[in-house]
């Protein structure tokens, strides 16, 4: 089985290449970032795998054929990211893939695209009514646009598109800017945290569960082509305060502050169903509390890192 994984040495791919290799079934895997971060979560892998240091959007069609599943992961993340640089966003999250489609042959495709794409969904007699992959889209920042489009693209091929929950928990290539895992670390660290907006949902899951819903799509991609599925841990569809009330299980010195003075610059509220991917057979295992009992473990490594590096 030969994979071509983009975007391989960032959060995401850095934890599935790794759960790919354990595996033991007879895998090549090609592996293109341009280390835009200076990453080396890698390392540990490299005799098992041919790594190519480029950004994704100049690779040729040589480059991106003879492949049985293509995965590309490589993406400007976040709305504060693609605001900055929305021209790289673009070029990147759409522009890169959809060029990548054209050349690829009969490989199948999978792609992690984004809850956000839901933006703000209605409330009914005051609740927020579940998103479905059937909800209308309705992104409204520039990360979610570009990913709406790049899953339009992939579906049109073909492909799996996965709408990833915000996603949690400790990876080789750690991320400290995604929700669970920047409220945990300012819980230790600070001991304190103000809240804009707190009521604002959405919905979590763990990165090991995102692993396990990719090996889920590969040995199941015939029965679930060319579809669209939400992947959230259903009993996590937590407003901001409820998320922190959570951590305060375990660290009960946190204190929460609500504030009505400024408004949350991410604007995401909605609740979604996690049915439709549950019913092929994929569940999570991987609980809110698991992850942030094993980011408060290991805060000790990220603090120092940050001290060090300065980013993760």
């Amino acid at each position: 089985m030969k994979i071509l994984i983009t975007g391989g040495a960032g959060y995401l791919g850095s934890a599935l290449i790794a759960k790919l290799l354990d595996r033991g079934d007879p895998v090549e895997i090609t592996v293109v970032d341009d280390l835009s971060y200076g990453q080396i979560s890698l390392l540990e892998h490299c005799r098992y795998i041919k790594f190519i240091r480029k950004d994704v959007y100049y690779l040729t069609p040589e480059e991106v054929s003879g492949f049985d599943y293509i995965i590309p992961l490589a993406a400007v993340v976040g709305a504060p990211a693609c605001k900055f640089n929305e021209e790289r966003a673009w070029r990147t999250n759409h522009k890169a893939i959809a060029k990548m489609l054209q050349h690829c042959g009969d490989a199948k495709v999978i792609i992690p695209t984004t809850n956000s794409g839901y933006g703000v969904t209605k409330e009914y007699d005051g609740d927020l009514l579940y998103c479905t992959e059937e909800t209308k889209l309705n992104p409204i920042s520039v990360y979610g646009e570009s990913k709406v489009a790049a899953e339009e693209a992939v579906l049109d091929y073909g492909g799996i598109s996965l709408r990833l929950a915000t996603v949690f928990g400790l990876s080789p290539r750690m991320r400290m800017d995604l929700l669970v895992n920047d409220f945990v670390y300012k819980a230790c660290k600070d001991k304190y945290i103000v809240l804009f907006e707190s009521h604002f949902k959405r919905n979590y899951i763990h990165i090991q569960d995102v692993v396990n819903a990719f090996i889920h799509c590969i040995e199941n991609y015939e029965d679930m082509k060319g579809q669209v599925y939400n992947v959230g841990l259903s009993s996590a569809n937590l407003s901001k305060l409820e998320l922190c009330q959570k951590i305060q299980e375990y660290i009960p010195d946190f204190y929460i502050e609500e504030s009505d003075i400024n408004k949350d610059p991410d604007q995401r509220n909605y609740i979604v169903s996690n049915d439709k991917i549950e019913k092929t057979g994929w569940k999570p295992y991987y609980t809110i509390s698991d992850g942030i009992k094993e980011i408060i473990n290991a805060y000790p490594i990220i603090e120092k890192s940050l001290q060090s590096f300065g980013n993760l």
